[in-house]
């Protein structure tokens, strides 16, 4: 094993501890999601029912169109508070330990990202087996694809919450910052309702929005129909992510340590 690849999986593998040891985070990540899939989902499916939902993949149920976007959502969500745990390393030393080891700082950044993107992705299995057993029509068979989009996903705004971390050092600015991008994020995407009947403009933000690509990917495999190609849904988040984690490779660095 070389030193790069070396750090990278101590670094996944410390992520993962620690987000296993965190049960307050584990239990509160869980819960949040159920309760958008059953509060927000049985009220909205009760108020649609046997109306025309235009849109709607197969004619399905609202609470079935809802549910592949809760999974996602809750990685989302996991991947992008990760970040946080870049200023508490900041603040107890970990992070100027990292930067003066005889180690690779890409392959560290890189594997914290990775760590935490899994720490999201279990999350979101859970959310989905949640789902399955909660919600009738959800295609089993699917679960493989949805636990693809909810990685790619996780690691997408792992990426992202890593590199506005790494050049905030204040923890309530990021969480302001947080707070400010995650409520348009998910609302412009199509979690909650169709791409189709929506205004031409927020359609074309949510094009441009990686959670609509996830979202889509998720449906497809749980309830049989998307609205993007599954192919281009997959080639987007790879693209996306790749990105991102290179950002955050090149900013760690840069990073000084102060």
């Amino acid at each position: 094993m070389t030193l790069w690849s070396g750090t990278l999986m101590v670094m996944v593998y410390r992520q993962l501890k620690r987000f296993i040891r965190a049960r307050s985070r584990v239990v509160g990540s869980i819960v949040n999601p159920l309760i958008w899939l059953g509060l927000f989902g049985i009220g909205w499916s009760s108020f649609f029912r046997g109306r025309l939902l235009p849109g709607l993949p197969n004619g399905a149920s609202y609470l079935g169109f809802l549910a592949p976007g809760v999974v996602i959502m809750s990685t989302f969500i996991g991947g992008f508070i990760a970040g946080i745990t870049v200023i508490w390393d900041k603040e107890f030393g970990f992070l100027k330990e990292l930067l003066v080891a005889p180690a690779s700082r890409a392959a560290g950044i890189v594997g914290r990202a990775i760590g935490d993107a899994l720490s999201a992705t279990l999350q979101g299995a859970i959310v989905l087996v949640g789902a399955i057993f909660l919600v009738s029509g959800l295609n089993p068979l699917g679960a493989p694809l949805a636990l693809l989009a909810a990685f790619l996903t996780s690691l997408v705004f792992t990426g992202l919450g890593i590199l506005v971390a790494l050049k905030i050092s204040s923890m309530e600015g990021f969480h302001l910052l947080v707070s400010l991008i995650m409520m348009p994020v998910m609302f412009l995407s199509d979690i909650f309702y169709p791409l189709g009947p929506l205004p031409s403009w927020m359609k074309a933000i949510a094009m441009m929005n990686p959670l609509t690509y996830a979202v889509d990917l998720a449906r497809a495999g749980l309830a049989g129909a998307g609205e993007i190609s599954p192919e281009i849904s997959l080639v987007a988040l790879i693209m996306i992510s790749i990105v991102l984690l290179a950002a955050d490779a090149k900013v760690f660095e840069k990073t000084t340590i102060s």
